[in-house]
């Protein structure tokens, strides 16, 4: 039974030979281009790092160059496993798009290291067209109207400000002390164009003529790092 175990995890140590290995390897730099010209489709803005979608390309690579040598060895197979998982863990994700790239090179490296060329070319194919169609998708920008008014305007800042965007300002703040008040409203920036289109005067110019605002400040807040 030990025996049976042991060459079970052991598994074949058979070499591969130069013309079967450069093939992998060639076919995987070619996927790997593919995932880098998907990323650098999907990821327009600051937000793209070009020294991350180059380590794509060399990661595919390095993969299917280390599953090659594995094989079906299943010990080294678990090593496998937990270097990968270093890997996508020590990673800084600046998106929650790039796990996705990360795992993709990962397993397109792992198809083509143990020469499954068709699951990786399918499979490739098909995670690039999802991400050429839905990787440039944005949420839409949330915009923060932040007011600190003297105590005594407390009531005309709500009024105005629900008036101005038609009750489509949510107010997410207000903190208030014996001799002001601070709000925080929460608005759509399509809100936010339409409601200036359609007013004469910017938020900003109406909440100062009332008197007594300390300041105004309009932060857009967006999920992603970039736009």
């Amino acid at each position: 039974m030990k025996e049976q175990l042991y060459n079970l995890l052991q598994g074949s140590t058979s070499v591969v030979g130069l013309e079967d290995m450069a093939l992998r390897v060639v076919v995987a730099a070619i996927i790997g281009l593919a995932i880098f010209l998907s990323y650098w489709i999907s990821h327009a803005g600051t937000i793209y790092s070009q020294k991350f979608n180059i380590n794509l390309i060399t990661l595919t690579v390095l993969t299917a160059t280390v599953m090659a040598v594995i094989g079906n060895n299943i010990a080294l197979s678990l090593g496998m496993v937990g270097a990968l998982s270093i890997v996508r863990f020590r990673t800084a994700i600046k998106d929650a798009r790039d796990t996705t790239y990360i795992f993709w090179a990962i397993i397109a490296g792992i198809c083509c290291g143990v020469a499954q060329f068709m699951a990786a070319a399918v499979g490739s194919a098909m995670v690039f067209i999802i991400m050429l169609v839905l990787g440039r998708v944005r949420n839409d920008v949330r915009t923060l109207v932040i007011v600190r008014a003297a105590r005594t305007q407390e009531l005309q800042v709500e009024s105005l400000i629900y008036e101005y965007f038609r009750g489509r300002a949510v107010q997410r703040v207000k903190n208030t002390t014996p001799e002001s008040a601070e709000f925080m409203f929460e608005i759509s920036k399509g809100t936010l164009d339409r409601a200036q289109r359609r007013a004469e005067r910017p938020i900003t110019e109406e909440l100062y003529s009332m008197g007594g605002i300390e300041y105004v400040n309009i932060v857009a807040q967006n999920d992603e790092i970039g736009s």
